[in-house]
């Protein structure tokens, strides 16, 4: 059964605390119980499920707790007891979270759970804790797509530079109950002990996101828009040489040092320019583009 191999994946569960997000019709939730878990978390947001479950709960006294609600506000860090804290540096703590969610979720989550790894909150509360998460196969292989490779992509770089990652099964569609159109990806992640990129996780997002976004051009267009038009070629060309990349590499070439040394220049710019963080080439662009249209219609007026 594949519900029995994505639990499998997840390692040994005999007597671990264990999160399960999306349980739908319970179907892993079944297996997780079957693995000898000293207690099972689930949280499912949609309504029709929860008499399955409670069944579920019903067969397994005091193993199985139901939350009626939603995985992206949900404070998993309250759930569990204390004494299964961990030390960052030490292995990971019992605890365990094993997820099918719906593929509209799994993303926004992912980048979530990422943020939590790098600020050692929310489920990593309790130290490095192990994800072994379902996702559409073309995620999964963004997710641990390496450099150089037609998949690497922004998700590769944020959670590879926090965790190892690894796609470990791959599963038809038709095994799942609804049946998505797409085969599905399991990828296992573990915090690493340092991340590979010591800067805060909102000014990494930010540079990730910028080099991407021309896939298909030279980074240094896309780095570029991290900068107000007006110094964009100087400061991209200044960031580009004191982080030693090259501009004509494209962003799926760039590794995960590359981004450590973009962020680390990036954040000593930030730092000698308060505005710069802030700046965001979106809102310049659409206020150039009403500076036209006033332009345009001042011209028009004047020719009445």
């Amino acid at each position: 059964m594949s519900r029995d191999k994505i639990v499998r994946k997840a390692g040994n569960l005999t007597n671990a605390y264990v999160y399960e997000v999306g349980p739908g019709p319970g179907g892993i939730t079944r297996s997780i119980l079957n693995a000898s878990v000293a207690e099972l978390l689930v949280v499912e947001k949609d309504s029709r499920f929860i008499p399955g479950l409670q069944m579920l709960s019903d067969a397994a006294p005091g193993k199985l707790r139901i939350v009626h609600g939603d995985v992206l506000t949900f404070k998993v860090e309250r759930a569990f007891p204390e004494s299964l804290k961990r030390q960052w540096e030490d292995d990971p703590p019992n605890v365990h979270i094993i997820g099918n969610l719906p593929f509209n979720v799994s993303t926004p989550l992912i980048i979530k759970w990422l943020e939590n790894v790098s600020q050692r909150d929310g489920p990593f509360a309790y130290g490095r804790t192990q994800m072994t998460l379902t996702f559409q196969k073309e995620v999964a292989e963004r997710l641990t797509a390496s450099t150089g490779s037609r998949q690497r992509s922004r998700l590769s770089v944020m959670a590879q530079y926090l965790c190892h990652v690894q796609h470990i099964l791959t599963i038809p569609g038709r095994a799942f109950v609804p049946k998505p159109e797409v085969d599905v990806g399991v990828v296992h992640f573990t915090p690493l002990t340092q991340p590979k990129i010591e800067q805060p996780f909102k000014l990494v997002e930010k540079v990730v996101q910028n080099a991407f976004h021309f896939r298909r051009k030279y980074c240094h267009r896309g780095l570029g828009m991290l900068f107000p038009e007006a110094q964009r070629v100087e400061s991209t060309g200044k960031l580009l040489q004191l982080a030693d990349v090259d501009p004509t590499l494209r962003p799926s070439q760039l590794s995960v040092p590359h981004f450590r040394s973009l962020c680390d220049v990036y954040r000593k710019m930030c730092d000698d320019d308060p505005h710069l963080f802030a700046y965001n080439f979106r809102e310049e662009l659409k206020k150039n583009k009403c500076k036209n249209q006033e332009k345009k219609g001042d011209r028009e007026s004047s020719r009445l």
